[in-house]
């Protein structure tokens, strides 16, 4: 029956009762309780009845939502499900308990309604006395919506005051299984044998120099593994080295949910977080300055990874995208010669291990030849590092001081927070009728297209001013190694290698089992050449092209 008969009897003096309908039911609750399901089979049971009793009414099965909020209709597939029914003409009528059934949102509660008018279908809102089938609903409507939507602000207020006045006290906030400690009070209290994984998952990641899945695969070797009896994953790593509390930091206000009418959320720029030692409710489990390290090297590797070159930089070899094959211009892939006795660790073209030696016939190279070249290049470099210090300081400042990413992104900011106020008084202006619903959404779609651009432009300054930072850091890393390790005769470290070298390139050489090199490092505009001269069962002699100092003998033996 059409909306227009419908009023029609109505203004004759009969009721909603009088009138034959097709009427369904719609039911939810907001939790998954005990009680909360309990009234929820009582609405299902008490709506049955109440439309299958009267005898003008065609009972249609009802729709029901379990354990859902009534703030957003996103996940509420039954509603949903519901509204498309309506427009297949499959009622005429609904039957709920309130207005808040359908939302707390004023604008949503209205919209529904609207929609559902205009498929011919009226709402009782039974505790609320309304029935949207009387011309004068939409006005009390919105009223009793504007009620359950400011209830729903101030139990948000409530809740955000309540979480500020924990952190302003120092009680820990967040999940209740931390992974090393146990929560008693609003403390953190340490539980030895998880806190002895994260110790040494920290000494892997910083003083063995090893990637993150390697360390899940270490870490189950030694007999540690998750709740469930798994290895660790990746996230799981990542996040406990990036966890300010290990080292005895208390730490919120890590995100904002921007509006309590939506569930999106904004993570707050680090400076802005409440964060401070605190070692009487946070205490720690590993050293400030192992934490401190580890996402030194942990933010290095995820900004080399982020760059356009994504085989500039692997975490699981110092040389991994280092190597570059000259005869097709692809990267060297890490391999292992096995002996009775031991292996040797070796890289050949990528189009080698996959295709064979008949693709590619450049020549396979050993990592003890390239350490070898690495430690009589850094052993030259000692002698300027004064010089090399100098020049990347004055780049360095160079480059901030043209710099106005972090101003710019202040501005974008603001210009988002001013956009967002403009996006409510459009709203406003919606609600009290003073512009259609075509005109809000084209506006308000121009809205968001703004504040994405701009979160877009936002996302890319920041990532330019973590490439900058990158300089400072490389720097720390330069003074570290060249002050704190001057002697490169037995070991050179991977961290030097990640730090200085740029590019090995590889030729094939006219002479005999000689191998030419071009070393490029990130410090110096020059290559420098090596030869590498190899003698089946003898050692590889290393020869820097040019220079007077003829062989440095490697010492492992080729095969």
């Amino acid at each position: 029956m059409d909306l227009y008969s419908i009023r029609n009897q109505l203004n004759t003096g009969k009721t909603i009762f009088d009138i034959p309908m097709k009427v369904t039911f719609y039911a939810r609750v907001s939790t998954e309780k005990d009680e909360q399901l309990h009234s929820l089979s009582a609405q299902v049971s008490y709506y049955s009845d109440f439309i299958r009793n009267n005898p003008n009414w065609t009972y249609v099965e009802g729709y029901i939502d379990e354990g859902l909020s009534g703030t957003s209709v996103n996940k509420r597939e039954s509603f949903l499900k519901m509204l498309e029914d309506a427009k297949l003409g499959r009622f005429d009528f609904i039957v709920t308990k309130e207005i808040s059934r359908f939302s707390r949102s004023t604008l949503d509660s209205i919209k529904y309604t609207q929609d559902l008018l205009a498929a011919g279908v009226g709402v009782l809102f039974q505790s609320d006395n309304i029935n949207t089938l009387y011309p004068d609903s939409e006005l009390r409507l919105t009223i009793m919506a504007s009620i359950a939507q400011d209830e729903v602000r101030k139990i948000s207020e409530r809740v955000r005051f309540g979480f500020k006045r924990a952190i302003d006290n120092g009680v820990v906030l967040g999940s209740n299984s931390i992974y090393g400690y146990v929560k008693d009070k609003g403390k953190l209290v340490i539980v030895e044998e998880e806190a002895a994984m994260i110790r040494r998952l920290f000494d892997l990641y910083v003083n063995d120099n090893i990637g993150i899945r390697k360390i899940s695969a270490a870490l189950a070797d030694e007999g540690f593994f998750n709740s469930n009896g798994n290895p660790f994953a990746f996230s799981t790593i990542k996040n406990i080295i990036q966890n300010p509390k290990y080292k005895g930091y208390y730490c919120g206000n890590k995100t904002h949910k921007i509006d309590y009418r939506r569930n999106e959320r904004i993570e707050i720029a680090q400076d802005e977080w409440v964060m401070y030692q605190d070692h009487d409710n946070v205490p720690p489990i590993v050293t400030e300055e192992v934490w401190d390290k580890a996402n030194r090297i942990l933010n290095k590797r995820s900004a080399d990874m982020s760059s356009e070159n994504k085989t500039s930089y692997q975490n699981k070899y110092a040389y991994s995208g280092k190597i570059i094959c000259m005869e097709h211009n692809t990267s060297y892939h890490r391999a292992e010669f096995k002996y009775k006795t031991h292996s040797k660790e070796v890289w050949r073209c990528k189009r080698y291990t996959e295709n064979g030696k008949g693709v590619c016939d450049s020549p396979t190279i050993y990592t003890d030849e390239l350490d070898e070249i690495m430690r009589r290049i850094m052993n030259t470099l000692i002698t300027d590092k004064s010089k090399i210090i100098h020049d990347m300081i004055k780049m360095y400042t160079d480059l901030n001081a043209k710099s106005s990413l972090k101003e710019d992104i202040a501005k974008l900011r603001v210009e988002i927070n001013n956009t967002l106020k403009m996006k409510d008084k459009l709203l406003d202006l919606s609600i009290k009728g003073r512009i259609d619903d075509d005109e809000f959404e084209v506006r308000n779609k121009k809205f968001n297209d703004e504040i994405t651009s701009m979160k877009e432009r936002i996302a890319d300054y920041e990532k330019q001013s973590e490439q900058n930072d990158e300089f400072l850091q490389t720097i720390e890393v330069l003074r570290s190694v060249i002050a704190d390790e001057l002697s490169f005769d037995e070991i050179i470290g991977d961290g030097i290698v990640g730090s200085l070298l740029d590019r090995i390139e590889v030729y094939k050489s006219d002479e005999k089992n000689t191998v030419r090199l071009k070393i490029y490092l990130r410090v110096i505009d020059d290559s420098t050449e090596f030869d590498v001269l190899r003698k089946k069962g003898k050692t590889s002699v290393v020869t820097e092209v040019g220079s007077n100092n003829n062989a440095v003998l490697c010492s492992s033996q080729y095969v």
